[in-house]
């Protein structure tokens, strides 16, 4: 799971800690040894069985929409079903997770069980008068076999789950020997990672982005790829939520910040003509004490005038419930950057946002452009977000674009800003220099990394 989804407790919420509530975080920590204690045994043991991890979606959205006491009952009644349905072996781990030890079970006979487990939530828990539907994911690992310590086991079951999740509301899936290769593929790729940035082995590229009002690359983003003998190139949309769940996302995300702070610094000597060059970050940055003043130190060591870093987030993490977000996000840009939102139009959250945020620039869900190709009615909502988002004085970027259609649709709709093969593979930051500020035509030479 990832770390934002574990923020995701119902004592997470901004609340002073009382008497009880100290005694209930004992409670549940005691619990939680016990819990690893009965794991320990369970692998040390020549006996088999299956260990079941739950987890509960959306429950931070039900402690906002019907409060703490009703969530705690609902949490009460579905311990009970859990315990009643497996027996005594169920373990409340952390937050709203649960950890069921299915001792003797053999794998058909466990995921029959939690074939049960998702129909109950199927169908709406009553607390009071008032009926609830929550889901779950569940994700199942076999013993002996696959993990022979307890945190092997946890990231066994952790992959099974986030598959699960993947799959749609109350999924199940066993780990099998295809979860562990992707695992086992997972922790090289985190080995990598360890000393990459220290052997500067990761490929810094850049994405441009053309405006299309004036026919010039005004625009880039920084993106990222490691080479690793065994598995090829790997791609940032991988490697960083291995870093991420790893611990190293602070590193390299800061080892990025340098660098697109460089890349700035150069074309600004250069005397290059452009808007602003993008690092594409994650939620984890917004937890880290000093980020703000990183950012600052790195801007101030490369002279980084204001508008020309831009940090690029997703709309997920606008969910993530972190309670300074919107302060740090303030402090961003009146230190001069510009805040850009992708995946825009993804979620309501994203277009509710862009009213109580200070972001300068929104990019199109990458979905909708490729589905312009097969599906008719996607113009039509590319249209009312490109029309919505200069209603709300926000610029707007398009990425992934690949085909004359797409730029046809998106250029009549009045999308300023574009991104994507059909104008230029990523360059490296020597190409990128001698395209920015300069049309396609006096760009061709460049615009194709070798």
């Amino acid at each position: 799971m990832h770390w934002f989804q574990k923020k995701e407790n119902l004592n997470s919420d901004d609340k002073q800690t009382t008497g009880t509530e100290q005694g209930s975080d004992t409670s549940v920590k005691l619990e939680r040894d016990a819990c690893l204690h009965h794991l320990t045994h369970a692998l040390s043991s020549n006996e088999r069985g299956v260990v079941l991890k739950l987890y509960i979606e959306n429950f931070k959205q039900l402690n906002q929409l019907l409060g703490y006491e009703y969530c705690e009952n609902l949490l009460s009644q579905i311990l009970a079903y859990l315990k009643e349905s497996c027996g005594n072996n169920v373990y409340h781990y952390i937050g709203v997770e649960y950890m069921i030890f299915l001792d003797h079970y053999t794998q058909g006979q466990a995921m029959n069980l939690a074939d049960e487990i998702a129909q109950r939530f199927d169908h709406a828990w009553k607390i009071g008068s008032t009926d609830c539907i929550c889901s779950v994911q569940m994700g199942l690992c076999a013993y002996p076999g696959h993990a022979e310590t307890t945190e092997q086991m946890q990231k066994c079951l952790d992959l099974a789950v986030t598959r699960a999740g993947e799959g749609g509301p109350n999924q199940a899936v066993m780990f099998d020997s295809t979860l562990q290769n992707q695992l086992r593929r997972r922790q090289t790729i985190a080995l990598y990672l360890k000393t990459a940035l220290e052997k500067d082995e990761v490929e810094i590229l850049y994405r441009p982005s053309i405006c299309v009002v004036t026919g010039t690359f005004l625009r880039a983003e920084l993106s990222m790829r490691i080479f690793i003998k065994g598995l090829g190139l790997i791609g940032a949309g991988e490697f960083m939520t291995v870093a991420e769940d790893s611990g190293q996302i602070r590193a390299l995300l800061y080892y990025a910040l340098e660098k697109v702070c460089q890349c700035i610094r150069q074309a600004l000597d250069d005397g290059c003509e452009f808007e602003s060059i993008a690092l594409p970050v994650s939620p984890v940055l917004f937890l880290q004490e000093d980020f703000i003043d990183e950012v600052a130190r790195v801007m101030e060591a490369y002279e980084v005038p204001q508008g020309k870093l831009a940090l690029e987030l997703k709309e997920s993490a606008l969910t993530m419930g972190y309670l300074n977000f919107n302060i740090i996000l303030q402090k961003l840009s009146d230190m001069g950057v510009e805040l850009i939102l992708n995946e825009f139009g993804s979620g309501y959250s994203s277009i509710s946002a862009s009213l109580d945020l200070p972001v300068h620039t929104v990019k199109l869900e990458r979905l909708f452009i490729w589905q312009l190709e097969t599906n008719e009615k996607s113009r039509y909502i590319i249209q009312g977000l490109i029309r919505m988002a200069k209603d709300l004085h926000l610029s707007i970027i398009a990425e992934g674009v690949e085909t004359e259609n797409q730029v046809s649709v998106l250029t009549e709709a009045g999308c300023s800003y574009q991104q994507g093969f059909y104008y230029s593979t990523p360059l490296k930051q020597e190409n990128l220099l001698k395209i920015l500020g300069k049309n396609r035509d006096e760009s061709a030479p460049y615009l194709s990394e070798d």
